[in-house]
């Protein structure tokens, strides 16, 4: 009798671990299909946070891809357009125009863009630059991950893409989480932070 409560007990474990494994994983389930992308991929959902619900400014430091330092205090009083990148990343190749495009009119604005390489050594991300004409700046992030650090808080940078937008007081404004499918998007959230500080 109790060697059949026995088994049956290990017959439940087994099957409870079975349903454990059931769960879903974005990234187990991407290595299982054998897409060979190396990265999840967001939806493209927008989050934006309301100027009373924002938390403490974002601080951040680091080397740029040409060497150059890099920091938070480099944009204070501005806004900020951050995205998280990398070389191999094909929808981060797919907004590379857009983004290029926002930092261009951004320019004579109190607003900025700035790039955070999650996953590349310099030459590799200068050369994504080049081919792609990306003329704002980008933080090498791969060898400590300070700068994803500081980003991780109550709406961090989930997915690679991810483009966050700091307000003024370098406050996380607005997130989307995966392409930019629309630079007109990030325009608007920049011209409200703008308008809003004045």
């Amino acid at each position: 009798m109790t060697s059949v409560r026995l088994r049956t007990a290990a017959v439940l474990a087994a099957a409870a671990l079975l349903l454990v494994g059931c769960t879903s994983d974005p990234l187990a389930d991407d290595y299982r299909s054998g897409s060979g992308k190396g990265y999840i991929s967001g939806d493209g959902s927008l989050t934006e946070v309301a100027a009373d619900d924002r938390g403490e400014p974002v601080e951040f430091e680091g080397t740029a891809i040409d060497g150059s330092a890099i920091s938070s205090a480099d944009y204070a009083g501005e806004v900020l357009v951050v995205n998280f990148w990398y070389a191999e990343c094909a929808p981060c190749r797919a907004e590379a125009g857009d983004l290029q495009q926002l930092n261009e009119t951004f320019e004579g604005e109190e607003a900025h863009l700035l790039g955070v390489n999650v996953r590349n050594q310099a030459a590799t991300a200068a050369s994504f630059e080049k081919q792609y004409g990306v003329t704002y700046p980008s933080v090498l992030d791969i060898n400590d991950g300070t700068v994803q650090l500081a980003f991780a808080g109550e709406v961090p940078p989930n997915a690679v893409p991810t483009t966050i937008v700091l307000d003024r007081e370098g406050r996380i404004a607005a997130r989307i989480l995966g392409q930019l499918r629309d630079p007109k998007i990030v325009e608007t959230i920049v011209g409200d932070l703008l308008v809003e500080a004045e």
